[in-house]
């Protein structure tokens, strides 16, 4: 990890820091009743901290009386500020943008501990310890720049080491002694987004037996199956089912896009969600479906928390790390890899994904909706 030279600034002054600082974090010393405050991160995009959401329940029942301080992105802040689990979640900021300010929040609330379940290097490490938190624990560390802030420093873990994302956060949720066998992701129930989703539906004279949702975008060009196969896909559904209603998801900056995309399917019985409603509604709204497409995205990680049924297109990421971590029989993965192309899990490149076809998605699709008719 290339450090520039704020980053190694800090990383020599935090050093010298560290070294003054008189507070033992061997994690030995850690006494569940004397702990006050719990700082969560998980700073980063919305499945990564709907991946983290296994661990807030062990989390909270290992530290009951203390309080629970969530750093969650801004833009998924307002659905995880619902967590029974949380008391108060606190806007972050991609890379360093607000960074100072946010560790002189953070302080205010005193922490002991900092759990970082999943926040992007270097500023995750560097903010827990400005924060004021005296054990902080992390795992991958193995490349981490800041790793001697933290209370497992001494055992490095690489991230290949750790498997599927949900291992990874139920793992570093294990070094503060939180108990995690078992543990599976949970999404709060948003008072009223229900009822918002199917006003929405009535109010757009939407109301097809069945719904399959469609999520046509994501992060990267590469973990996005073509647009017109999206169109195939749905028209091809609407014939063989014609009681069944598609939904494209997706963020409000995916708006014309999907526009194109519903445009392609045609008919009455197809509608777009983005920017219609706001996040905290997406459970609800994935909850309300049959069926969901997806490559690996944000929604995908909804689907697998909410047990509905997905359909997960992958080819430069691996379903190994960020696929179904369980309930495999109710989910359908297809990967089409293409190690010629050497493309890059995050790229402008969708060669590797444009080579699943409609047909696999179709049937893939037909099995789904007949074990549920079951």
């Amino acid at each position: 990890m290339r450090i520039r030279p704020f980053e190694a600034a800090l990383r020599w002054s935090l050093r010298a820091i560290k070294s003054l600082d008189w507070r033992d974090d061997d994690s030995h010393l850690l006494r569940a009743a004397e702990v006050r405050c719990v700082l969560l991160v998980s700073s980063t995009a919305l499945g990564d901290t709907v991946m983290s959401t296994a661990a807030f329940g062990p989390l909270r029942q290992r530290f009951p009386t203390a309080r629970f301080v969530a750093v969650i992105h801004e833009s998924s802040l307002q659905l995880f500020r619902h967590c029974a689990e949380i008391d108060e979640a606190v806007p972050a900021r991609s890379g360093w943008h607000g960074f100072l300010d946010l560790a002189i929040r953070l302080r205010g609330y005193r922490p002991d501990i900092a759990v970082i379940l999943h926040g992007n290097e270097p500023q995750a490490t560097p903010l827990a310890y400005l924060a004021g938190a005296r054990w902080i624990f992390k795992l991958p560390n193995a490349r981490n720049p800041f790793r001697f802030l933290l209370a497992n420093r001494a055992t490095t873990v690489t991230v290949g080491e750790l498997g599927h994302g949900l291992d990874q956060r139920l793992r570093t949720a294990a070094l503060a002694g939180a108990a995690v066998e078992g543990a599976r992701m949970r999404l709060p129930e948003v008072p009223g987004a229900s009822e918002r989703v199917e006003a929405f539906f009535l109010a757009a004279d939407f109301a097809p037996g069945r719904r399959v949702a469609m999520q046509c975008g994501a992060s990267a060009a590469s973990r996005m199956w073509p647009a017109g196969k999206f169109v195939d896909l749905g028209r091809r559904l609407r014939l063989a089912h014609p009681d069944i209603g598609v939904v494209l998801t997706g963020s409000p900056a995916e708006r014309a896009y999907l526009d194109g995309i519903a445009r392609g399917i045609g008919g009455t019985a197809t509608i777009v969600t983005a920017g219609e409603l706001p996040i905290e509604c997406l459970p609800a709204l994935v909850a309300s479906c049959a069926c969901l497409v997806t490559g690996d995205t944000g929604t995908m990680h909804v689907a697998f928390a909410l047990e509905v049924p997905a359909v997960c297109l992958f080819a430069v990421s691996d379903p190994a790390t960020s696929g179904p971590p369980y309930d495999h029989e109710r989910h359908v993965v297809i990967h089409r890899p293409c190690p010629d192309l050497a493309i890059r899990t995050k790229s402008d490149d969708a060669r590797c994904i444009a080579r699943i076809e409609v047909d696999e998605v179709i049937a893939a699709v037909t099995g789904v909706l007949a074990r549920k008719a079951g």
